[in-house]
């Protein structure tokens, strides 16, 4: 990892490669040359290097010193802020790091004394402290050490912490973790450098030394809360709270910043420190309330703060992921990038977030240009090839997993992605392999070791299967581990029975699928195919969100108590529309139960099937009343209570809202028609509905009332029929069956069993509703008759027995 200082010496040396007159700054000229060289690809026009020179020198303007031009200082921040990769350009110019300790002194006084900030200049006397400090913060001019005395306390406070690491050193703690085989999080730690941690330091809190530790340091903070002035009592504490952030301890850092923020609430720099520590011990909706106050800050205070701003949208964004809020952050980062174009870690957040809510094609866009700027960044080649896997680029997929794992051996992220992107390609053998590596990083990954065993079972290996998921039931006792092994069992019998192919792939060979016309119902209780197979569909979304689990009178508060302003769409027409990110708090206020990465899994699959289509024109604004009315059917509570909350809500949509006397409380017909019309192009695509307006009076200005409303929903045709089907699965699609499994998938059966009467088969719901048979049993006809509970099967098997008691010689139906 390049240090700080091997850093610094890397940016001091581009500076003086470029200060052609050497007079300690760039002028525009010397900025150009620098522009072009770390850029040998891309081919600038007149009109483009201005506009960069014409943003770097506005952004910079308090490391402009006149006609020098772009001081070291102001070049080292531009790195910091992330505008560029010191070390590709370094090596883009293929200079070397001097070794003349001489000639490193001579140089580097030249460029303090070229570019001595007025801030410097009214500090006491802190030069001769200042000359032997290594932290690099405390010399700088906008965020560094102003008074004498403050230099006493972080002295006085270095002596406490090494004090406090040797005691406990020689306990054996502090303790190390290694954050290498994590993502990198992208995300600006200091205002200055955003250097990475390689290593955490865990302290231990509990122990005697540390509570002297803090007494101490309770101690210095009373020292600096009694300077002489405001202005140093702030520094005091801002210099504390650094001290500490680069020891990491946060949570008494944190402290220091909130004093900081006390004594100058308008400064943008405490709020921002305040929020990195709150982000790092996991307080992301604190930290999120400290960036915006930073943010705030900064846009209160004109140019002083504007180069900054580009960090806090990033920090922001990354809290507001750290909530599930993922639509949010991508409004950060898109700022940020726009603030700061050459800003790669802001693209590629953008990039992972956009992936994360089912923006595939635009995360595929950012995350190009991240690497673009960044070839070596391995976390945007790892949630690149996630993105092009997502929209079936499997070949270009694997050689950017590739890539990441290249560039970063231990990347578990890419390592476990590639594995499953093997999987659904069906290279299985393949698959496994990658998952070993996976173990190899990440011992106790047990999805990696379920998901090894059932790739070794895929590639024939049941053996090795079997030891794999036995490996995998000691990492945790999770119903899914079950359920394989059971399918496992299953498979075994098959084989042994000579049934199947006997190579564990899936049974590919061992059942047909017939066509629809064939699979028969021997009552009106028994779901159809072609329905069960919408209703299944609907469920899984239903499952996948949680919004079962949110109660439809949620939906009807939230229309009573939150004010949504009105708005005028393309025809003119008003609607309660709000943007997207709006939309996804309004979803965090009706699914707070969920964690916020259950949450982000909501929000991506609610995007992908609601979104896309009431925001057909992708404009970023949804028509909330008809959000609503979509998600009522789907919501908890009787079908009675969503029905009329879905009227409500197309009732509360201003074209309907504005009604009086005997249409009050009724909706128009043509808004009825369109609500159905979409919720079938959300819930049922495969069925048709071009025709439904023109067939149903898509011009009829006439009004309905909540019971008509009821009869055209109910509609098994042309409504959504299907609801009293979804019912019934919401009902018993966690019921299990016993022993009983199903002849064509071999896992247990979980939810109804569809039995075929005549040859006396079972099936699960998803293989009844493909359609799927055993091999072995072809007729041209097939009867089936569902059992929601296994206690109905009993019954219909007593039934059976006293049937055969009462006529010994009558014919018998297999059961």
């Amino acid at each position: 990892m390049t240090t700080r200082g091997s850093r610094s010496e890397k940016v001091r040396r581009i500076f003086q490669q470029f200060d052609f007159n050497r007079d300690g700054g760039l002028n525009r000229e010397e900025m150009s040359a620098l522009v072009v060289a770390v850029n040998p690809r891309v081919k600038f026009s007149d009109e483009q290097i201005s506009a960069i020179l014409d943003e770097v020198f506005r952004t910079y303007g308090d490391f402009i010193d006149g006609e020098k031009g772009l001081t070291y200082d102001g070049l080292l921040r531009t790195y910091d802020d992330g505008a560029g990769d010191v070390d590709r350009d370094f090596e883009a110019l293929a200079l070397e790091m001097k070794t003349d300790d001489d000639n490193e002194a001579a140089s580097s006084l030249a460029l303090e004394e070229a570019s001595t900030s007025s801030v410097l200049e009214r500090a006491s006397s802190a030069g001769p402290q200042k000359s032997h400090r290594t932290a690099a913060w405390a010399a700088s001019p906008n965020h560094g050490i102003i008074f004498d005395d403050t230099w006493k306390l972080v002295d006085d406070l270095e002596i406490l912490i090494k004090r406090l690491k040797s005691k406990q050193t020689k306990d054996g703690k502090p303790k190390g973790e290694n954050f290498d085989v994590y993502s990198d999080p992208g995300w600006s730690r200091e205002l200055g450098p955003s250097s990475e941690i390689d290593k955490r330091i865990i302290w231990e809190e509990s122990g005697h030394d540390y509570g002297v530790f803090v007494k101490e340091l309770g101690a210095l903070r009373s020292r600096a809360d009694g300077s002489r002035s405001r202005e140093e009592a702030f520094d005091g504490h801002m210099a504390l709270g650094r001290v500490l952030y680069d020891q990491q301890l946060f949570k008494e850092s944190l402290v220091c910043f909130k004093r900081a923020c006390e004594l100058q609430p308008t400064d943008v720099r405490p709020h921002f420190r305040a929020g990195n520590c709150y982000y790092v011990i996991g307080q992301h909706s604190e930290a999120k309330s400290e960036f915006i106050s930073a943010l705030d800050a900064a846009e209160a205070g004109g140019n002083q703060w504007s180069y900054l701003l580009p960090q806090i949208h990033v920090n922001l964004g990354i809290s507001l992921e750290g909530e599930g809020m993922v639509i949010s952050a991508c409004e950060h980062y898109r700022e940020a990038a726009i603030l700061c174009p050459t800003h790669f870690r802001a693209l590629k957040l953008l990039g992972s977030a956009l992936f994360g809510v089912g923006e595939y094609k635009a995360a595929i866009k950012a995350l190009e240009e991240a690497i673009y700027m960044k070839n070596d960044y391995a976390d945007a080649h790892c949630d690149l090839a996630s993105a092009l896997h997502a929209i079936g680029d499997d070949e270009n997929a694997i050689k950017e997993f590739q890539k990441a794992i290249d560039l970063k051996p231990g990347h578990v992220d890419a390592l476990y992605n590639l594995g499953g992107l093997y999987m659904d390609m069906g290279r299985y053998q393949r698959a496994s392999e990658v998952y070993t590596r996976v173990l190899g990083v990440w011992p106790n990954h047990w999805r990696a070791q379920l998901n090894k065993a059932v790739s070794l079972l895929g590639a024939g290996e049941t053996e090795e299967a079997k030891r794999a998921l036995k490996e995998a039931l000691k990492m945790t006792n999770r119903i899914e581990l079950y359920d394989a092994i059971s399918h496992m069992k299953q498979l075994q019998k098959k084989k042994l029975k000579g049934n199947g192919n006997g190579n564990g792939n899936g049974n590919d060979d061992s059942f047909v699928v017939v066509e629809p016309s064939k699979f028969k119902t021997i009552s009106e209780r028994t779901t159809l195919r072609h329905d069960l197979a919408t209703a299944l569909d609907i469920r899984s979304f239903q499952r996948t969100t949680r919004l079962i689990r949110c109660d439809v009178d949620l939906l009807k508060k939230e229309m009573n108590e939150n004010e949504t302003p009105l708005t005028y769409s393309g025809t003119g027409l008003p609607e309660k529309s709000i943007r997207k990110a709006a939309l996804e708090s309004v979803l965090r206020r009706l699914l707070g139960f969920l964690k916020p990465e259950t949450f982000v899994g909501s929000v991506k699959e609610i995007n992908l099937k609601i979104l896309t289509v009431l925001d057909e024109s992708e404009s970023g604004r949804v028509d909330l009343g008809m959000f609503f009315a979509i998600l009522a059917p789907i919501c908890g509570g009787s079908p009675e209570k969503r029905k009329r909350v879905a009227f409500d809500s197309l009732l509360w949509r201003p074209i309907n809202e504005q009604q009086q006397g005997a249409t009050k409380g009724q909706i128009k017909r043509v808004d009825a028609l369109h609500y159905i019309k979409l919720l079938r192009l959300v819930y049922i695509p495969s069925q048709g509905t071009s025709e439904l307006l023109e067939i149903h009076g898509g011009t009829d200005d006439s009004m309905v009332s909540f019971t008509e409303f009821v009869a055209m929903f109910d509609d098994s045709d042309w409504g959504f029929g299907i609801l009293s089907t979804l019912l019934k699965l919401e009902i018993s699609d966690r019921n299990r069956h016993g022993k009983q499994s199903c002849s064509v998938c071999r896992y247990p059966i979980i939810g109804s069993r569809f039995k075929e009467m005549k040859s006396g088969f079972s099936l699960c719901g998803q293989c009844y509703s493909e359609g799927k048979v055993p091999m072995s049993y072809k007729l041209d006809e097939y009867r089936f008759k569902e059992y929601v509970k296994e206690s109905d099967a009993m019954k219909d098997k007593c039934m059976w027995f006293s049937l055969q008691k009462s006529s010994s010689g009558g014919a018998t139906t297999n059961l």
